[in-house]
């Protein structure tokens, strides 16, 4: 072949792989001992008096350390949420689904985490929930300890306890 015949590499498709090692420092492993033991595990800035969920061990705000241990409840509120309905490699979880930020009582920043038990078009802004973890001998230091969140029959939360928090 000549030079005048080579066409430029537009795409190429191989199989990758990236190992990574990560070391927990000490708030990440407190909040990851929480999850082995079925429970959320935030901290407290002494300065703002904010709850973070996982915590950095930081206050994100004030740039202080955070000391102080919350254990959080297992409830919380839906703030937003969106329904998944685009299939995906690897995909465990029937469509669609939904997906929420919770914002656990009790805290000052939302999470990421399923809802399950409650039909697509049921699920709301204000949405009360509660964790669902998995048995007891299958909890494990992350947070695939979580199943998922489902409704709690509470009454929606009012949106002025958590629009700051969209």
């Amino acid at each position: 072949m000549t030079e005048e015949n080579l066409a430029p590499v537009t795409m190429l498709s191989t199989p990758i792989r990236l190992d990574y090692d990560f070391t927990a420092g000490l708030a990440q492993s407190k909040t990851l001992a929480g999850y082995a033991q079925g429970k959320f595990i935030g901290q407290r800035c002494p300065k703002c008096k904010q709850v973070y969920v996982p915590s950095g061990g930081s206050c994100p705000t004030d740039g202080v350390a955070m000391d102080e241990v919350v254990e959080l409840p297992n409830t919380g509120t839906v703030t937003t949420y969106c329904i998944v309905n685009v299939p995906f490699a690897g995909q465990s979880i029937e469509l669609p689904y939904i997906c929420g930020q919770i914002l656990l009582d009790g805290a000052n920043i939302s999470f990421m985490g399923l809802l399950q038990e409650i039909p697509t078009d049921e699920v709301r802004m204000g949405l009360r929930v509660e964790a669902v973890w998995v048995p007891e001998d299958e909890l494990g230091p992350n947070l695939s300890s979580v199943k998922y969140f489902r409704p709690t029959g509470e009454p929606d939360a009012d949106y002025e306890t958590f629009k700051e928090y969209l």
